[in-house]
């Protein structure tokens, strides 16, 4: 069994800066929501059958309480956010299941799903859908999760995540924290930059574990003085930092894998389809359900 986690807000920002408008004729915006729908359908004719989809049903989370800067909906395109809501609701009608995050974010739920399905013994790989670099920290040594980019069709597993950050998957929220996410609003500590900190986390894994004097660095890198004191100065702020880029695992509850399995669509799916103008995924649905 291959269980698919799919970022649900990541393809409805691609399909709406890369799929051209589409209006209904009572004037909504629908043509992120139609695009994501076909992808999705696209993936079940390839062959998965345990698929789960997480959505920023709102993009302020648990974690802008804790920090000013981080992102917000603030200067989202009315036209993509008025679809946030209508993406989950096309999503369910097709069968899929949707976890439509408030108190959390897409990302927790996709790394929580991740952590529960691969302690199934019939899962053979879980794939989690998203370029986002965040979720590379739930990835496995053995294999058996990994992620996937859809777009660009790149699949990155424990070694990718090493080869493109320098450092291992666990590491990832500790590597944030230093280097920032301008994505996230996150700010990092000064100094830090990404080939540093990849050398020095590659080494000491950890912030608690990276020596508090310079001359202690069994490693070469530039201007260490001055990244110990940087760390010293900002070490509350980088702690804050990696519990942003942490994902919570608290995000979801799930049973069982078996409640991904793509069944068919839900009762009525024909009149949420013809919302959107989707009239031709009612026929794929009906091929897929035989």
């Amino acid at each position: 069994m291959i269980v698919h986690l799919v970022d649900g807000t990541y393809e409805l920002f691609r399909y709406h800066f890369g799929a051209p408008p589409h209006r209904t004729p009572d004037g909504r915006e629908v043509a992120a929501t139609r695009g994501v729908l076909g992808s999705m359908l696209s993936m079940l004719e390839a062959g998965a059958t345990h698929v789960g989809i997480a959505t920023d049903h709102v993009i302020e989370s648990f974690r802008n309480a804790l920090l000013e800067s981080y992102k917000t909906g603030e200067g989202v395109d009315p036209a993509l956010r008025s679809q946030f809501e209508l993406l989950e609701d096309t999503l369910r009608a097709a069968g899929f299941v949707v976890w439509a995050m408030e108190d959390y974010e897409a990302d927790d739920a996709l790394g929580a799903a991740a952590a529960f399905a691969r302690e199934d013994a019939r899962v053979e790989r879980v794939m989690i859908c998203t370029p986002d670099k965040d979720l590379g920290q739930c990835l496995t040594a053995d294999g058996r999760v990994m992620q996937f980019d859809r777009r660009r069709e790149i699949l990155t597993d424990w070694a990718g995540v090493i080869a493109k950050f320098g450092v291992e998957p666990p590491s990832i929220p500790d590597y944030l924290a230093l280097v920032g996410d301008t994505s996230d609003g996150i700010p990092g500590v000064p100094g830090w930059g990404a080939k540093t900190t990849g050398t020095v986390l590659a080494r000491y894994r950890r912030l608690e574990d990276i020596p508090r004097k310079a001359g202690s660095w069994d490693v070469s890198v530039r201007n260490a003085a001055r990244l110990v004191q940087a760390l010293e100065q900002h070490w509350e702020q980088a702690l804050l930092y990696r519990r942003l880029a942490t994902v919570d695992s608290n995000a979801v509850a799930i049973g069982s894998v078996d409640e991904l399995a793509w069944t068919g669509p839900a009762h009525g799916y024909e009149d949420a389809f013809h919302a959107i103008d989707a009239d031709g995924a009612i026929s794929r649905i009906q091929r897929l359900i035989g």
